[in-house]
């Protein structure tokens, strides 16, 4: 049984705003430190809960952030640019854990709220259901017929995988006060509560099943500004700021644009 991690930085335990993700930020190198050990604790659980392999995808930014030196030397990780590859490597594992995550842009009291980019992207929808970094990745997942078994982060980003995948483990790590704040529980106790989930989630892989999206898949981005983009025949203007994408691959859609 192998297990896929991807983790971002916002849900991870510890960080309450942009100064722990970002590269300027002025707590980024306790943001590194924070987002290693958590996901050192869910390596940890993963082979505590019987795992034979463990690969780590780094999904924040440039995927340059964890402390390499410090991972579980059991774990295999992918850092970088991966490319066309959402989820490299991801071919021929169990299950997939989402670590660290946010929720949508426009959540309200959500910290860290945002899709994909905080900066260029204001909303994103789905097959007309509008949708964040959780729903799209672990639909991804799902292409390659592997359900997603666990999130961590804030208590906005779990109700919102809850209301994706119902059967899904929720890891509530923090409590969303504003895009900026959260109310955190101590390292021990969010740790012990990391532990906990997943190793329920890995004894839960057979009844949670991976959510079916009828296909083509039609994906929509509304950018922030004015988008220049080549316009194809699976690729519509909506608007000014906002396109439609058709593809019998979400993966392959969401990197287009």
């Amino acid at each position: 049984m192998n297990i896929y991690i991807f983790a971002d930085m916002e849900g991870i335990s510890g960080v309450s705003g942009s100064d722990f993700v970002r590269l300027d930020g002025l707590f980024y190198q306790d943001g590194r430190r924070f987002y290693t050990m958590d996901i050192n604790v869910c390596i940890d659980a993963c082979f505590k809960a019987g795992a034979d392999a463990v690969i780590v995808r780094d999904g924040h930014g440039s995927g340059n952030n964890l402390l390499w030196s410090e991972l579980d030397p059991r774990a295999e990780v992918i850092q970088g640019n991966s490319g066309s590859t959402r989820l490299p490597g991801i071919k021929g594992c169990s299950a997939i854990i989402l670590l660290g995550y946010h929720a949508m842009a426009g959540t309200t009291n959500a910290l860290l709220e945002h899709t994909y980019s905080s900066t260029s992207i204001q909303n994103m929808w789905l097959n007309g259901e509008r949708v964040g970094e959780f729903a799209i990745d672990s639909t991804i997942a799902a292409e390659y017929g592997i359900p997603t078994i666990m999130v961590s982060g804030d208590d906005k980003v779990c109700e919102e995988a809850k209301n994706w995948i119902p059967e899904i483990v929720t890891c509530q790590v923090k409590t969303g006060l504003t895009c900026q704040g959260a109310r955190l529980l101590s390292r021990e106790t969010a740790h012990k509560l990391i532990r906990e989930k997943t190793i329920e989630a890995i004894e839960s892989i057979n009844r949670i099943k991976a959510p079916v999206i009828n296909k083509p898949v039609k994906l929509k981005k509304e950018y922030v500004e004015r988008h220049q983009i080549h316009i194809g025949n699976n690729v519509k203007m909506i608007d000014g700021h906002t396109i439609e994408i058709t593809s019998n691959s979400l993966e392959e859609a969401l990197l287009i644009g």
